[in-house]
């Protein structure tokens, strides 16, 4: 028997663009008219990207029904792929001719006041002033009517009419005037946060130069496919995730890892959309449509970074909904019981309680915390550190413990010949030259180093012939008439070779963290490489900055040998380190952290480190860039290898929560001043109109200094 879901007949999911959501009251009055929609499931207002994401079902809701309860809040919307009739430059435009002639209707005013004209010429110049001022409020105040909602463009309404009602012109045209100044200075500042998380769109061109039998033609980028070969000139952007296939070039990919010098490019490489060319023009065959190259994941993940709440921001919201309709009672009760109780001329109170409901509205309590966040999230994603969302950078301000891996995240993950001893039986040339004779046939780390090292000293490698790997142990083989062995000391234990000049060079060099690699010739020991993987350049200072911020406990996890670790340990002055872990090790040791210190952030280079960064309070992961993976398990994803950018993504998070925190205490102490001044009968309608919408500019430009944040 054919069964139908209960929940929807037909799932569709849809984003919308809107126009006209500038402030908090606008999402408040899209969530009254949503709430009942029939057939909407449900949806997300994300009020810096002027995004709306709907689930509804299709079968009884349509896109155009969307768009049409959007227009009914007094704002338009369209979906994201479909291109819109703009309006947005004609609104601005007559909101600043309105503005205008409202102001120069009540500097008209003033001079008139000035001059010692009459009251009637005053109060006509006030009540013009107003009358070209209030349809910017107007039109807001009867939308929200229309929505039984109780916002600030009502209450703003309802002072401006009392102020009138008791011959306070001056008053109510200082009222809308202001209000609707504060208004365009909180869109103009909100729309500088937007522009800056726009311009990760902007960072790939929008057109490339694709080769067609023999010739170049531009084309949109929307109509390259895989496969197609593209051609970068000196100084242009990568459009497309690709592979090279001609040229070379120096590329600087900052705008996607965050690398602060160029890196040489050639055959064979893989480039990132948004890189920007060097001095040599590349050919580039495709590997990714432009929606699913690396750019454009990670601006989609910076955009559902943004939408999601943090911990601080669901208390102000939650905190907010109880706040207004408690001081709207207030304000009802000023007005009533204040002549009776306390004493005083009705309308003396009136005028106490418009103020007081001026001063209610929260809308800079609100808009603190998320202007802060989004602000934090764009500075970092333009600096190669996706963070992916307000829960994880407020976790990352509390971190008191940070744990490293060590292979590829401390060190380069790659081994290097560091040191070479030749024992008397031969030179040093000799013993290297049939070292790599040997190795040149193995595909291991530690052969391809030492094949690097014996050919960038300038040493002949010669043909080697019956190679026989020793697995676990080394290799074997003849080059000319010599029997070379090359391996570990347990390979040379066994065959006998050892002696104590060996021994004691080996556990020197075990004891510094160094794999030794011994070389015999005919069956007499002539010498050993030392190899070991470099800690990175900026190790030791990433370990002294984290120290001076404050850190208190900076450790490594590894599962390596402890000499090697106590050696790698003592070099970066690391304050303690735990070896030979497995991963399931890893998890216990950031249990046994988190008991010890606190918060704990675990830093990684790859899947390996999975559970370990899934422990943390905060996992950060390294070279995000070119892993699908770790981009999407990540809390905390540095794009490229630079080690700096993790005391800067915690130095960031601590920023971000001060600036969440100062936000907050201007927007408290703001409105309670103001509320203790009303209610004393101290503060006027236009002080009220200051103290909301001035706190909302200022908490927003306060925001705005994390998009610079270093």
């Amino acid at each position: 028997m054919a069964t139908t879901c209960t929940v929807c007949e037909l799932h569709a999911e849809s984003t919308f663009r809107i126009e006209g959501m500038d402030c908090r009251e606008e999402v408040a009055l899209l969530e009254r008219r949503f709430k009942n929609l029939p057939g909407l499931e449900g949806f997300h207002a994300d009020l810096m990207g002027q995004r709306l994401h709907v689930k509804y079902d299709a079968a009884k809701l349509t896109a155009s029904a969307i768009a049409g309860a959007v227009a009914d809040a007094g704002m338009r919307a369209w979906l994201e792929h479909e291109e819109p009739v703009a309006t947005g430059d004609r609104a601005t435009r007559t909101r600043r001719a309105l503005l205008t002639a409202s102001a120069a209707w009540y500097a008209g005013a003033l001079i008139f006041a000035w001059a010692g004209a009459g009251n009637l010429a005053i109060n006509a110049c006030y009540a013009a002033s107003i009358a070209f001022s209030l349809p910017l409020t107007a039109r807001k105040a009867w939308l929200a009517v229309k929505q039984a909602a109780l916002d600030i463009h009502i209450l703003m309404l309802l002072a401006a009419t009392g102020a009138i009602i008791l011959g306070e012109w001056a008053e109510g045209a200082a009222v809308v005037f202001l209000f609707a100044v504060a208004q365009m200075l909180e869109a103009y500042t909100i729309e500088r946060a937007r522009r800056a998380v726009g311009a990760l769109i902007e960072l790939a061109p929008t057109e490339v130069l694709r080769r067609e039998q023999g010739h170049e033609r531009r084309v949109p980028v929307d109509g390259v496919s895989p496969g197609d070969i593209v051609v970068v000139k000196p100084g242009e952007k990568v459009a497309l995730d690709g592979v090279i296939v001609e040229g070379t070039s120096a590329l600087n990919q900052a705008p996607v890892t965050g690398e602060s010098l160029p890196v040489d490019r050639g055959p064979g490489d893989e480039v990132y959309a948004g890189s920007i060319n060097g001095y040599g023009a590349i050919d580039i065959r495709v590997t990714r449509l432009r929606r699913d190259t690396r750019l454009a994941r990670i601006i989609h993940l910076v955009e559902q970074a943004q939408g999601q709440r943090a911990p601080s921001q669901t208390f102000i919201e939650t905190f907010s909904r109880g706040y207004t309709p408690l001081v709207i009672g207030l304000a009802v009760w000023l007005c009533v019981m204040g002549p009776a109780f306390i004493g005083g001329e009705p309308q003396t109170w009136f005028y106490r309680a418009l103020v007081l409901l001026v001063v209610s509205c929260p809308c800079a309590l609100v808009i603190s915390t998320p202007v802060s966040i989004v602000a934090a999230l764009a500075g970092a994603a333009r600096k190669g550190v996706l963070i992916k969302g307000g829960a994880h950078l407020e976790r990352a301000a509390v971190i008191r413990c940070v744990a490293f891996d060590k292979t590829g995240t401390l060190t380069c993950g790659v081994p290097e010949v560091v040191e070479v001893f030749a024992l008397d039986a031969a030179p040093v040339e000799t013993m290297l030259s049939l070292a790599a004779s040997i190795e040149l046939r193995s595909e291991h780390p530690i052969a391809a180093a030492i094949v690097s090292y014996v050919r960038a000293q300038g040493i002949p490698v010669g043909g080697a012939t019956a190679v026989t790997a020793l697995a676990g142990r080394g290799a074997e083989g003849r080059v000319n008439d010599d029997v070379v062995l090359l391996g570990n000391h347990r390979l040379f234990e066994e065959r006998e070779l050892c002696h104590p000049e060996l021994h004691a060079r080996i556990e020197t060099l075990s004891a510094q963290g160094r794999t030794p690699v011994l070389v015999a010739r005919n069956g007499e020991p002539i010498g050993l490489i030392a190899v070991a993987d470099r800690p990175r350049t900026t190790s030791r200072d990433v370990v002294a900055t984290l120290k001076a911020q404050g850190i208190e406990k900076v450790v490594m996890l590894t599962g390596d040998s402890q000499g090697t670790a106590k050696a790698i340990a003592a070099e970066l002055g690391l304050d303690d380190f735990r070896a030979e872990l497995m991963p399931e090790d890893k998890v216990a040791a950031i249990a046994e952290l988190r008991t010890q210190y606190g918060a704990v952030a675990m830093v990684g280079d790859g899947i390996n480190d999975a559970p370990a960064l899934a422990a943390a309070d905060v996992g950060i992961v390294m070279g995000a860039a070119g892993s699908d993976a770790a981009l999407e398990t990540a809390d905390v994803a540095l794009m490229g290898d630079e080690l700096m950018k993790v005391p800067y993504a915690l130095r960031l998070s601590r920023a971000a929560l001060t600036n969440i925190k100062v936000n907050l205490t201007i927007a408290l102490a703001l409105k309670a001043a103001f509320l203790i001044a009303a209610i004393a009968g101290y503060a006027t309608l236009w002080m009220a109109v200051l103290a909301d919408t001035g706190a909302s500019v200022i908490v927003v430009a306060n925001a705005l200094r994390l998009l610079r944040a270093d």
